[in-house]
């Protein structure tokens, strides 16, 4: 278990701005991440089948492996807008690079927001001008440039003798697991080779990112950066994999929390399963049902909840004589029947800003856990005018 800093920072040579530049009515919707050398990059990206343009473009960018700074613009995503959509793209990029004095090749672009609406690119351009100057070292102000619907800006530290990592994200709806509207961008000053940095970053999203779930959307424009400048020297590449994992967790389950209309975290651990496969089919069956989402919304302690999700399950192997059901530390299913719980304990238990659901399949040794939130009028309150807010 590790600890993260009590207010994050950028590691050494990094450097973050955010401001408004009219995209927006209010509340900022530029940001800009940079290092003031060049680093080591990954990425991984939607498997939308209609991405966004600056997912097309950024696919080619981070071939190269090597990024200095990240641009991106939130309320208009620059999805569904064709070829000049890419064009606008790489103006933003360009832009950059001239502001920031870096190689274009070397700044990946994002947008987050709304779809099918031609990108105000010149917004973009014209902001970018003097942002330089507004670089710091806090984190938090380039998440406020990046926030959509997200009621606050995301960004976490871990730091060790050796080095700090640090990861800003955003992302409140649309997300379903095989990347989770979520933007997350890792930063940290250890020296990784970029090849590793990708084994690193794909390891670490499979545990997390992949297994986020509000409701059941894959986002067009789902992006997670990793950058590592190297600044703070060679590190131990096994500690390292732990604690970028470790952030990712933390950061996924602050997504979760801030899901749109959300009051709760919910955590579904399985265990037992066959393989990890089978355990993941299990966990995302649970975490997307809206009839549990809506049983932790309102307390109720409804096994039947959770015998219909995994239930459904056709293709997997269950044997419900092994099953073993526990909800918040309270076993409410064993040996094929429901034990006799203290139902009013239950209910007062999952009234808080944490569900845990954990289930034992008794078959195998495979595990997975997924991350998502409850179901409730805030949801739907939020997406029945999206497109107008």
């Amino acid at each position: 278990m590790y600890t993260f800093d009590e207010k994050p920072v950028m590691p050494k040579g990094f450097t973050c701005a955010s401001r408004n530049c009219g995209i927006k009515e209010e509340g900022d919707d530029l940001a800009i991440f940079y290092s003031e050398k060049t680093a080591e990059a990954a990425a991984v990206f939607t498997r939308n089948l209609v991405p966004g343009a600056p997912v097309i473009a950024g696919r080619e960018i981070i071939k190269k492996a090597k990024l200095q700074a990240v641009v991106v613009n939130s309320r208009v995503s620059n999805v569904g807008t064709g070829d000049e959509g890419v064009k606008r793209a790489y103006r933003m990029s360009a832009a950059a690079s001239e502001e920031l004095n870096c190689n274009e090749d070397e700044v990946i672009m994002s947008s987050t927001g709304v779809i099918a609406v031609p990108l105000p690119v010149e917004k973009i351009e014209a902001g970018l001008v003097g942002m330089k100057a507004d670089l710091c070292a806090d984190p938090l102000v380039g998440a406020r440039g990046i926030m959509t619907t997200d009621t606050y800006a995301k960004a976490i530290s871990i730091s060790c003798d050796k080095y700090t990592l640090t990861i800003v994200g955003k992302g409140s709806g649309m997300i379903e697991p095989n990347m989770a509207t979520m933007l997350v961008y890792a930063f940290t000053d250890a020296e990784i080779a970029a090849s590793d940095l990708d084994a690193v970053l794909r390891v670490s999203v499979n545990q997390s990112f992949n297994m986020l779930s509000i409701d059941t959307d894959t986002s067009t424009s789902d992006t997670v950066v990793a950058m590592a400048n190297g600044l703070a020297g060679k590190v131990d590449l096994d500690e390292f994999q732990e604690r970028f994992s470790a952030a990712c967790i933390r950061m996924t389950e602050m997504l979760a929390r801030d899901g749109e209309g959300a009051s709760k975290l919910l955590k579904i651990i399985i265990e037992e399963a066959v393989d990890e496969k089978q355990a993941k089919v299990y966990a995302r069956a649970m975490v997307n049902s809206p009839l549990i989402k809506t049983m932790s919304h309102g307390c109720d302690p409804n096994i039947g909840r959770m015998l219909m999700a995994l239930g459904k399950c056709f293709d997997n192997d269950l044997d419900v004589a092994k099953l073993e059901l526990i909800v918040n530390d309270v076993t409410v299913f064993v040996d094929s029947v429901k034990t006799d719980f203290d139902e009013k304990a239950l209910r007062e238990s999952i009234d808080s800003e944490e569900v845990v659901f954990k289930v034992k399949i008794g078959l195998g040794k495979g595990t997975a856990t997924a991350y998502g939130c409850d179901l409730t009028h805030g949801y739907v309150d939020e997406n029945a005018a999206y497109y107008s807010s």
